[in-house]
């Protein structure tokens, strides 16, 4: 991304986009039960309340009425019929993982198999993104984690804590085209999930290659064990070697949300809250979803910065749009055309 002597002006960016990311996973219903949903009615209630806080971008996970994260698909239709009726102008963008939570103590922390995930594709109805990650990697989100962080949480068990340390995420290249063909097919757009720089050099192939042909909607997700940690200069790298024709989000965990937060709005690029990433405000205090979104709203407004509306996160993100084949693709994007046939030197749009 270029940034021009006018790039930190609010009023030449971009509307914020604040995804909320609602719903834990991770956590334990006696971790903040304040703020993490059990029942339908709270979890369609919980979007309701993102929404009316400023946040554009619904990112899902559901739980089965044990307090679990549900792995069931008729779970998230369910979800998703009460989410279109509740809060029809959001993004609803669909956890690729499903919900990677372990059933009890010390069973294995794991993303789904790659049929399960597949089978995103046709949930009804359908959302208009799934979340999908690049390159099989280690996910250990524990790495990161304080002991203030786990203090008096269910992280704190060693049974529970071992398992998330070892955790991987299963993306390798045949399931991931695989997965590509079958959300646009299904007219659903991928939200590219990306740890580092080499994931961003892959999706870049498979443009290239056409593989996938539509805008281009990323989030950096710094939360170490195996993906970028939240240094400035991991964040700016990253930044630097996104195409201008992209929409990106960046993410971290812990106490490290809020500025980062502060910096994807101060850069002019989008942001993402909410308890999966963190249950903490102030060290040693618990800071609920919708408390955080309304912390970037403040933040925004303070920098002159507008948040934009839903009509107006579809029309940033995209949703809907599809492009004819990789030509159209980079240009739209912002990466150098492929090399014809005998091209020497450096390639460029005419």
């Amino acid at each position: 991304m270029h940034f021009h002597d006018d790039a930190l002006f609010p009023e030449l960016q971009d509307k914020l986009v604040i995804t909320a990311a609602p719903y834990g996973p991770e956590w334990e219903l006696d971790d903040f039960r304040e703020d993490l949903p059990l029942t339908m009615d709270e979890h369609v209630q919980k979007a309701v309340d993102c929404y009316e806080a400023g946040a554009t971008v619904l990112h899902i996970h559901v739980r089965e009425e044990d307090g679990h994260g549900s792995k069931r698909l008729s779970k998230f239709n369910e979800l998703l019929a009460g989410l279109r009726e509740a809060v029809p102008e959001m993004i609803l963008q669909v956890g690729g993982s499903i919900s990677f939570a372990p059933e009890g103590d010390g069973a294995d922390a794991k993303w789904l198999s790659d049929d399960t995930r597949h089978m995103l594709a046709e949930l009804d109805p359908k959302p208009d993104q799934v979340t999908i990650a690049i390159n099989t990697s280690q996910m250990n989100i524990m790495e990161l984690m304080t002991a203030d962080d786990i203090a008096g949480t269910s992280l704190a068990r060693p049974e529970l804590s071992d398992t998330y340390r070892e955790m991987t995420v299963p993306a390798g290249p045949e399931w991931v085209e695989e997965h590509l063909r079958r959300l646009q097919a299904a007219g659903i757009q991928p939200h590219f999930q990306l740890s580092s720089i080499p994931q961003l050099e892959t999706v870049e192939r498979l443009i290239r290659r056409g593989v996938y042909t539509g805008p281009l909607n990323l989030t950096w997700v710094g939360i170490g064990g195996g993906f970028d940690g939240p240094n400035p200069y991991n964040i700016m790298n990253f930044i630097q070697r996104v195409p201008d024709g992209a929409c990106l989000t960046l993410e971290t965990l812990m106490r490290s949300v809020a500025p980062v937060n502060a910096l994807a709005i101060a850069l002019g690029l989008h942001s993402r809250c909410g308890n999966e990433d963190t249950i903490w405000g102030a060290k040693g205090e618990k800071m609920g979803s919708v408390a955080q979104i309304k912390q970037l709203v403040r933040l925004s407004e303070e920098l002159g910065r507008e948040v934009a509306t839903g009509k107006e996160a579809r029309d940033i993100y995209k949703i809907g749009e599809s492009y004819a084949d990789a030509d159209e693709t980079l240009a739209k994007l912002g990466f150098a055309p492929n090399r014809q046939p005998g091209q020497v030197g450096f390639t460029h749009h005419a």
